[in-house]
């Protein structure tokens, strides 16, 4: 079915527009030109104009599609409804958010995960999962500056690459496996925020390492 709104839409903007169709044609023909073809025959796109947009070949198409998982999540969650819920309800909402977006496309992310994990492809599929990470944190309020931007980052895209490789096997109803297993992650990583808000205290921006260490070794009594 032709889809006219397309009609006017600059590449970048086309690439968002088709990717969540390729994701459903790559479920059988992988991140493949097949499967771009068919995607833009079903929307009414040009598939030369579609190759155009997706020369960058099966890593750009499967970055598209996360992109249109980020570009969904904003309008889905944005930061005045996750304002009302606790901090761990925001994350746990926003990565289930991106895991419903993989339902019934499990092949499709499978295929996409091991294209992401070749070797040429790595250094932009971590560029491409921190802005996840970054955006996710951005939607659940963090405005870190410090140490903490960082780490915060880097936890929770593990955090979010760990549940993808559960969510694709999972055959459990209702994928409920993945979520206890998301659940999991996310209280342990709560628990560490805690303990490390102990040690170091209220003055977080002006960490003293060596009292740190003074403090392993000589603990208070």
């Amino acid at each position: 079915m032709s889809d006219d709104s397309l009609d006017d839409l600059t590449l970048d903007e086309l690439r968002l527009a088709l990717a969540p169709a390729i994701a459903d044609e790559a479920i059988f023909d992988g991140w493949s030109d097949t499967a771009l073809v068919s995607a833009a025959t079903r929307k009414g796109v040009d598939p030369d104009v579609a190759r155009l947009a997706f020369d960058g070949g099966a890593i750009q198409m499967v970055e598209s599609w996360i992109d249109a998982i980020d570009a969904a999540m904003i309008v889905e969650l944005p930061r005045e409804k996750l304002a009302e819920m606790k901090i761990r309800e925001r994350i746990r909402a926003l990565v289930q958010f991106r895991l419903d977006q993989a339902l019934g496309r499990e092949e499709a992310l499978r295929r996409g995960l091991a294209i992401m994990a070749l070797p040429q492809n790595v250094a932009r599929s971590l560029k491409t999962g921190w802005r996840s990470a970054d955006l996710m944190w951005r939607l659940a309020g963090d405005t870190a500056t410090d140490y903490n931007h960082y780490t915060k980052r880097t936890i929770l895209a593990g955090i979010y690459s760990a549940t993808l490789a559960v969510f694709v096997e999972d055959t459990s109803e209702d994928k409920a496996d993945a979520r206890a297993f998301l659940d999991r992650r996310i209280e342990g990583v709560m628990k560490f925020e805690k303990a490390k808000a102990k040690w170091l205290g209220g003055d977080r921006e002006h960490f003293d390492l060596m009292r740190f260490l003074g403090r392993l070794r000589y603990p208070a009594k």
